[in-house]
């Protein structure tokens, strides 16, 4: 066969795990080409919090809350139990910390600090920490990127300079409750000045990592392509050879030496998809994954008899949407004290801060057996509580934009009465559950859902009350908007062994196909033990791919 290219390695998708692969093959002396469908590369990572959950790394060690390699995989197998094996989970902890050590000693530019007290989800598990064991980058300099800046997937929104760290966030937050809060604003206002005056042009969060990293490929005279999607493979003598890749509309062929590494995203963009292996109803437009995670891997790897797992699972999100469409991923707004959600009967059937990912799962059970009740469910807060706390990204005070009224995207009461009869809830329902909640306020304890008794629940309270996620909600004007079983990605996709190689339907492996991104299912299998539980995976495995193919003759 005449081929238009070769090379070593070709990594297919620029997230985390696409970059942490191809940084690695080119470090390790291998000619390495990273491919992406879009005309930006960052995908789903650079629009995530940028968190890696890797238990015990060097910058716990650092601030001093390392734990074990024997207490995190006691909370691997009580969260994630034996849906994965305990080889594969051995291997992510103990070559997660190596390959964050290999990352921060190639140079300057991956860097990363503990976000303190950022809970593991399920902390009163076995093995679980209230303190966290979630790293989050770096605030960074866009300009550092030079050509390359002009090539990082933009933000859903513009910052204009107002850039915010997890850490940031977490104590702003409380700017109206506590001088931690105050004093957080004021690092905010430094970063805005040098934005307007020194033409910085700070990132945090996902777009920080995804610039470190593509700023460490940069700098190692690493090679991308951009519009260019994977197509198909090359498959010879029982053997994938090769790919094909649409380089700007051109159909190109690309022969393998060593390893094809897929690094790419799942299918949550897909409706055709979504309705075919998600649990129903399904709506693409809940999604807060970027456009191309349209599951283009999915045929040409059934073809080779490839194993799929999890294709049933996402990442949840519960999530708003405004008024063009645009998805808002509820993470700090449901540990609000005076906020509750309820369904359409104007019934509690949560613990509002539940982890994010079992909060969807929640909410497809809740309507199952409610016969349609749950999705959508409300989410609904008073004026005490729009006064005091950030709510969809709006300051404390700050009034939801008209459209969103004129809309219906938010519904509005004087008392509780005209907001349940807004909402067409059975008469008394929603006034019943908002005493007994405040019943609850009152006395500091939630005998229902016990919201507020752990410290992932609290991490996003107020830590000025006695119970920091539970208040009276009795201010008006109440607010109400329809809460969506939203996600930032599908969590389904080929099985992979502990060095990312895909396993066949036979259970054997393809000696020279990886795949460690969204497109490969989950080593957290139902669960999401933590912060950072895809990245730090992605991160390790793409990794570990690229060190395997260094070792092939």
């Amino acid at each position: 066969m005449v081929w238009d290219y070769e090379y070593d390695v070709v990594v297919v998708g620029s997230g985390a795990s696409g970059f942490s692969a191809a940084i690695t093959a080119k470090k390790e002396g291998l000619r390495t080409l990273l491919i992406e469908k879009e005309k930006y590369f960052g995908g789903a990572s650079a629009l995530s919090g940028g968190g890696v959950w890797i238990p015990n790394n060097k910058y716990l060690v650092d601030a001093g809350v390392a734990d074990s390699f024997e207490e995190s995989k006691l909370y691997l197998d009580s969260t994630v139990g034996d849906l994965v094996s305990d080889k594969k989970k051995e291997v992510y902890l103990k070559q997660g910390i190596e390959m964050l050590d290999y990352m921060h000693n190639l140079g300057p530019h991956m860097r990363f600090s503990y976000a303190k007290n950022y809970s593991d989800y399920y902390p009163t598990h076995p093995g679980g920490k209230g303190k966290g064991r979630s790293i989050e980058p770096e605030v960074i300099d866009l300009n550092k990127l030079q050509d390359w800046k002009t090539m990082l997937l933009p933000p859903t929104m513009d910052t204009k300079g107002f850039v915010m760290t997890g850490q940031d966030f977490v104590k702003v937050n409380m700017i109206t409750r506590t001088w931690a809060g105050k004093r957080a604003s004021l690092t905010l206002g430094w970063r805005l000045i040098k934005h307007k005056v020194l033409k910085k042009d700070y990132a945090s969060l996902g777009r920080a990592l995804i610039a470190r990293m593509a700023l460490t490929y940069k700098n190692l005279n690493g090679e991308i392509w951009l519009e260019a999607p994977f197509v198909d493979f090359i498959y010879e003598n029982d053997k994938v050879t090769g790919l094909i890749v649409n380089n700007k509309g051109e159909k190109v062929s690309i022969k393998i030496n060593k390893g094809l590494i897929f690094g790419s995203g799942g299918f949550s963009r897909n409706q055709e998809k979504r309705e075919k292996y998600l649990p129903s109803p399904q709506d693409v437009t809940w999604t807060s994954s970027p456009k191309g995670q349209t599951g283009d891997i999915i045929e040409p790897f059934a073809k080779l008899n490839a194993q799929f797992g999890l294709m049933d699972r996402v990442w949840g999100a519960p999530t708003v949407i405004n008024h063009l469409g645009m998805p808002f991923f509820l993470v700090a707004d449901r540990g609000i004290p005076n906020m509750i959600i309820v369904d359409q009967d104007g019934k509690r059937y949560i613990n509002e801060p539940t982890p994010y990912h079992e909060f969807v799962d929640k909410m497809y059970e809740h309507n199952e057996k409610t016969g349609g009740k749950a999705i959508t469910s409300w989410i609904i807060l008073d004026a005490r509580a729009k006064k005091r706390y950030i709510f969809t990204g709006l300051f404390p005070g700050q009034d939801f934009p008209k459209e969103y009224y004129e809309n219906g995207i938010v519904l509005t009461g004087n008392t509780v009465e005209e907001l349940e009869n807004k909402l067409n809830m059975p008469k008394g329902n929603l006034v019943n559950t908002m005493d007994r909640f405040n019943e609850f306020a009152q006395n500091r304890k939630d005998l229902d859902f016990h919201r507020g008794e752990t410290a992932h629940d609290q991490y996003y309270g107020d830590p000025t009350l006695p119970n920091p996620n539970l208040l009276e909600i009795n201010a008006a004007p109440y607010y109400a908007m329809k809460v969506y079983p939203g996600d930032i990605g599908t969590k389904g996709g080929v099985v992979t062994d502990e060095w990312a190689r895909v396993v066949k339907e036979d259970g054997t492996v393809f000696d020279n196909v990886y795949a460690c991104g969204n497109c490969s299912a989950s080593i957290m299998g139902q669960s999401y033990p933590g912060p950072g539980a895809t990245l730090g995976p992605g991160m390790t495995f793409g990794y570990l791919a690229s060190m395997h193919c260094k070792e092939k003759i």
